[in-house]
């Protein structure tokens, strides 16, 4: 038997795996847009529109997570949690190594796919072992670390990614993300304790029905759209073409600009988390996701905010660039210190509910299934967005959803909990 620490430990290595094959794919997507030339596509003799087909790179991903969370979860609170994310690690070192032979929009949306089942089955197992292993006391501050974790295999992920890609392209890159997964693999095997809880029916019945859960979905499922958006778009927005409405930059400068969310994100994840212990988690959620809402809104604005500082148009290293490229990496940044007040506080709160009420799983798994109708729904109205209204459009919406979100939450939390509520929970 091992203690909690190498436990929590083991866990933290098993979401460093799990996101850095996440963010790799997000960071390479823009050069997988212009490699795969998504207006050329065709299905049963029909030409599919690009602003589908390039929604659906990242929806054929999100489809695959909507349809794998509840028998995962279930699988989780009914067997053994450990077991679950063994197999989820397992399916993951399987998608991986089949991205190196992805030759069309096809098989690219059907390897995401095949991704997409295995990060949710690591994401929930690995979240949920912490959840349940962490006191109430100390579990946001323990899911801060675990977060953060991944967030640091997200700054190696999209630093690498981009360096790999534009020196050897696609198939090292995936190369580091199998080994990276197999040790983590490993590493679970032989770490973690069995996992004995067993919990009988189907908990996420009476979960469904939490009070508190439902109000924390009453965010949830708006801000899904807000981050979804956003984050998928901010990469996109920096490297495709200036055609597309985007800054035409190379692997590097857009890797920065993915690395300056999860780098603020990872630094500020245990600190958060470990305040919303001591404080209170609901005004965490509620500060967290309106300011992630106005940040959002201000991205579009960068090449004016650039201009009206007269900030430079080259860099060491990565060339020449335009006088966005400061601002939209100091935005990104602020991204990541604003998600960073949300996400502990909010998986805390949902780990509370599931362990009281004996299903932590099926509690996770009801997070991730009310964050599913935006992340799948989002990009393919993104993608419309982009090659319809404009590239400014995207930041606008997410932004006005993340605003929605936190304005509803609020007013259902004072109505149905009491206004002390937000200091409370």
């Amino acid at each position: 038997m091992y203690d909690d620490r190498l436990q929590f430990l083991t866990l933290y290595s098993a979401r460093f795996a799990e996101g850095f094959g996440f963010i790799t794919l997000i960071t390479l997507l823009p050069y997988y847009i212009n490699a795969l030339d998504p207006s050329a596509t065709t299905v049963l003799g029909v030409t599919v529109g690009a602003g589908f087909v390039i929604g659906m790179y990242t929806s054929g991903f999100t489809l695959a997570q909507t349809a794998a969370v509840v028998p995962l979860a279930w699988a989780g609170d009914r067997f053994d949690k450990r077991l679950v994310l063994l197999c989820s690690l397992g399916l993951g070192v399987i998608a991986y190594t089949l991205f190196p032979l992805v030759d069309s929009s096809a098989s690219f949306v059907l390897a995401r796919g095949l991704q997409g089942v295995a990060v949710t089955g690591a994401g929930l197992m690995s979240l949920s072992l912490v959840g349940q292993i962490a006191t109430g006391g100390t579990r946001a501050n323990h899911i801060g670390k675990a977060n953060a974790a991944s967030f640091a295999a997200s700054i190696l992920g999209s630093l690498s990614a981009g360096a790999l890609y534009e020196a050897f392209g696609f198939t090292p890159v995936f190369a580091v993300i199998v080994v990276l997964t197999t040790v983590a693999w490993l590493g679970s095997f032989r770490y973690l304790n069995p996992d004995e809880t067993r919990v009988g029916g189907f908990p996420f019945a009476d979960l469904a029905l939490n009070r508190r859960i439902l109000t924390l979905t009453s965010f949830r499922m708006q801000y899904a759209f807000a981050v979804t958006l956003v984050r998928t778009w901010v990469p996109i927005y920096a490297g495709v073409t200036a055609a597309q409405g985007g800054l035409a930059y190379g692997a590097l400068a857009v890797s920065l600009t993915v690395v300056a969310e999860k780098f603020t994100n990872m630094l500020c994840q245990p600190f958060t988390g470990r305040l919303s212990d001591g404080y209170g988690r609901a005004a965490f959620v509620f500060v967290g996701g309106g300011l992630y809402g106005v940040v959002a809104l201000l991205v579009p604005f960068s090449p004016a905010i650039g201009a009206v500082l007269s900030l430079p148009a080259s860099y060491p290293l990565v060339g020449e660039l335009s006088p966005a490229f400061v601002p939209l990496v100091v935005l990104s940044g602020l991204l990541g210190v604003a998600d960073s007040l949300r996400e502990p506080a909010s998986m805390a709160l949902f780990a509370d509910e599931g362990t009281s009420e004996g299903g932590v799983a099926s509690s996770f798994g009801l997070r991730e299934l009310v964050w599913r109708p935006g992340s799948v729904i989002a990009p393919l109205l993104g993608g419309w967005l982009m090659t319809t209204v404009g590239m400014g459009s995207v930041f606008y919406v997410g932004g006005a959803f993340a605003i929605a979100g936190v304005a509803t939450f609020l007013v259902i939390l004072v109505r149905f909990h009491g206004a002390a509520a937000l200091t409370e929970w």
